[in-house]
């Protein structure tokens, strides 16, 4: 989310997490904006994070620790989402509002249809956050129970509440 503020926990836990995945050798993607995007890029640093950046008008800068020789700007939502999941190696997804949905079952949709490679989705919450276990209540309770979606297609879905642990699932 990019409204997420960085005296928030989840801004410490998503800062955290990106920091642990680069210590073991990975670079981050992230949308270049505020809020948890921002943390994820502080934690990866100039040098090991990039940004893929949507143009906004109430947005019209990407977050100060992406250097700009690894900002990509789009003017479209989709080819953005491509981008990223054509690039990305595995996926950790935070709290957020429409664009962090959006973004989730898309890469989902992808995944169920065999559209991209199966690749580790890590949701990652604080310890006593409740954001991933209600969505996937909603997830199984609206989607599996009906039948619109099969049970197996959440099997690539990890959840974690400690750096160490969203990165040991990537």
């Amino acid at each position: 989310s990019a409204r997420t503020a960085p005296d928030h926990p989840l801004y410490a836990l998503t800062r955290s997490t990106a920091q642990e995945l680069v210590d073991r050798g990975m670079m981050v993607i992230t949308g270049a904006g505020a809020g948890v995007m921002a943390a994820a890029n502080e934690g990866a640093g100039p040098e090991r994070g990039f940004g893929l950046a949507i143009r906004l008008p109430f947005e019209p800068e990407p977050n100060a620790w992406v250097h700009p020789d690894r900002l990509v700007n789009f003017k479209y939502f989709f080819t953005r989402k491509l981008i990223f999941i054509k690039e990305s190696a595995g996926f950790v997804l935070c709290p957020g509002g429409f664009g962090t949905n959006d973004e989730a079952f898309e890469l989902l949709t992808l995944l169920q249809t065999g559209k991209t490679e199966p690749r580790p989705v890590v949701l990652l919450d604080l310890e006593d956050g409740t954001y991933w276990e209600t969505w996937l209540d909603f997830v199984r309770r609206e989607l599996v129970e009906p039948g619109y979606i099969d049970e197996d297609d959440l099997r690539l879905l990890r959840t974690a509440h400690r750096p160490q642990d969203a990165v040991a699932e990537i």
